[in-house]
């Protein structure tokens, strides 16, 4: 096993290798990198996918997906067959993932989020698409109160919210957490432009302040589980710092599992499915 936490200069833009071997490599993907080219890359000239390429001195493959807002720990394989096993186990939901949000308001304290999504393409009405099983656990880690009138009232609450999606769909925790009624800050879409725009403009955080902070996964060669994490980057950590919430903020590392092992497979917690909280 080879972990490997490597500084990285300005022009990395804190592309960081949080684990490395023959078969596999997780990385933190910056905020605003797409992954790789698409229908959405009109115009883009660098991507994830050709940096860390360009990076490693070889190939890639990208085996789940990050939304371009999103930053945090992103898997790929270095061949072919290893990608394909990865895929069957992000697929047959054998992979824990585990992601940092700030949201607007006092979030629940631990719930269920079950809420079936339509896929979000852009090529069909929005009625013509299935809705599918979409279940997202989460939890709140901490939450604070700001003496600034942002909306109606004439204090501003926030909260750190843990999420584990146990299925995969498009901008599943963002959607989520705004139909629960607690956007996430910087969501353009799916969040409140004047809570979006007080954090970019007094707080430092122009962007979507959702992590991924957590990947837990079998290895497809030797069968160990690893668990692998990803600290925020600069803008969050800045954030979660600001507001009292360092406590939260994972650093870089990795860890060999055992079956037994609380965050393997993700660990249940005391989720009700229709817990009463206060909004702000």
């Amino acid at each position: 096993m080879a972990a490997l936490s490597e500084p990285d200069s300005a022009m990395a833009d804190e592309l960081r290798i949080l684990y490395r071997d023959e078969h596999l490599v997780v990385v933190h993907k910056p905020a605003g990198l797409l992954v790789h080219r698409s229908a959405l890359a009109r115009g883009e000239r660098e991507f994830l996918l050709q940096r860390l390429r360009n990076r490693l001195g070889q190939r890639v493959y990208p085996v789940h997906r990050l939304d371009r807002p999103t930053s945090g720990a992103m898997l790929f394989a270095l061949s072919p067959e290893i990608a394909a096993c990865l895929g069957e186990a992000f697929a047959a939901r054998r992979v824990a993932k585990r992601y940092l949000a700030v949201v607007r308001g006092i979030g629940p304290e631990a719930e269920r989020l079950d809420y079936a999504l339509r896929e979000e393409d852009g090529s069909r009405p929005k009625a013509e698409m299935p809705a599918m099983e979409a279940v997202t656990e989460v939890r709140r880690l901490d939450s604070v109160e700001l003496p600034v009138r942002v909306d109606r009232y004439p204090r501003s609450r926030y909260s750190l919210m843990e999420a584990r999606p146990l299925t995969g769909r498009r901008h599943q925790i963002r959607r989520h957490l705004s139909r629960r009624g607690y956007p996430i800050i910087g969501d353009a879409k799916h969040g409140k432009g004047n809570h979006n725009r007080f954090f970019a403009e007094r707080l430092g955080a122009p962007r979507l302040l959702l992590a991924a902070v957590g990947l837990a996964f079998e290895h497809p060669v030797t069968g160990q589980p690893l668990g692998i994490e990803c600290a925020p980057d600069a803008v969050m950590g800045t954030l979660l710092e600001r507001f009292g919430w360092a406590g939260h903020q994972p650093v870089d590392g990795v860890q060999a599992l055992s079956p037994g092992d609380a965050c393997w497979p993700p660990s249940e917690l005391p989720f009700t499915a229709n817990a009463t909280t206060p909004r702000s």
